[in-house]
């Protein structure tokens, strides 16, 4: 079996020394080493955690396989301080007239299963040097490439199926940014550091998404603190944000975007 075909299911059967052959053979075809090998509870059973070191980056195994993405607006109940905070933003008249669920289902990507490949994908996003098109030429130099949409989501929900990568909550009474705490500061089940602060905004190589913040939109418009959290949504894909980054208003602002490279492994 190559790497690659590795899925989820299989990667979770694995004792550790399995885990950890996978882990040095990944490394190798990376040309890099691993530098963490650990094992966390997540959702009820154990999850290995593998960081490879590769060029002065660390990467995170992603095992792939059939997956299951996005998620379902009408089989989630928002807390009553959620729902409250929703109501009172759309009293405020920021055009969010909708209903909150009919608002999720807008932004959210619907549930659907996909077959994807293993990889290593960085744990810290990085900074674009290139306008947006131009991303792909410049990793691709490093051995890299973009993320696809599918991937970056099951990278950041690990599978969770919830509408963050930690839960369906969020603490509405803290500021979705700055800092380097809080539960959003927190490795993910795979060890990405990902999701965490509303002001970024991550690209992949779908231009019709955006991931892990809107560029600070919703908090610097006061849109109230339900909405300046749902940009950290694991399926939150923010369609109008991606249409700013990859249209005119864009144009020159490449520096305020980022992307997590991927090594594909085989």
């Amino acid at each position: 079996m190559s790497l690659a075909d590795l899925t989820l299911d299989h990667w979770r059967s694995l004792d550790r020394a399995a885990a950890g052959r996978i882990a040095h053979e990944a490394a190798a075809q990376a040309g890099g080493r691993v530098v963490l090998l650990d094992t966390v509870d997540h959702l009820g059973g154990p999850l290995h955690r593998v960081r490879i070191e590769r060029g002065g980056r660390e990467f995170a195994l992603i095992p792939g396989g059939p997956v299951r993405l996005g998620f379902d607006p009408r089989a989630w109940v928002p807390t009553s301080a959620q729902a409250a905070d929703y109501e009172e933003s759309r009293a405020e008249g920021y055009g969010y007239e909708l209903p909150l669920e009919d608002y999720l289902a807008e932004v959210l990507s619907p549930v659907r299963t996909a077959v994807l490949a293993t990889v290593l994908m960085a744990v810290e996003d990085e900074t674009l040097t290139e306008r947006p098109e131009s991303m792909a030429d410049v990793l691709a130099a490093r051995g890299l490439r973009m993320p696809g949409a599918d991937e970056w989501e099951h990278a950041c929900g690990a599978g969770a199926g919830t509408l963050f990568r930690w839960g369906n909550e969020c603490p509405l009474d803290e500021p979705p940014y700055g800092g380097d705490g809080g539960v959003r500061h927190e490795p993910n089940a795979f060890g990405l550091h990902i999701a965490y602060d509303s002001y970024g905004t991550e690209l992949s190589s779908d231009p019709a998404a955006v991931h892990g913040g809107d560029g600070g939109e919703a908090v610097c418009g006061g849109y109230g603190d339900l909405l300046a959290w749902l940009p950290l949504a694991t399926a939150n894909r923010n369609p109008a944000t991606a249409e700013f980054a990859y249209g005119p208003g864009g144009e020159g602002l490449y520096e305020g975007f980022s992307t997590r490279p991927v090594f594909s492994l085989r």
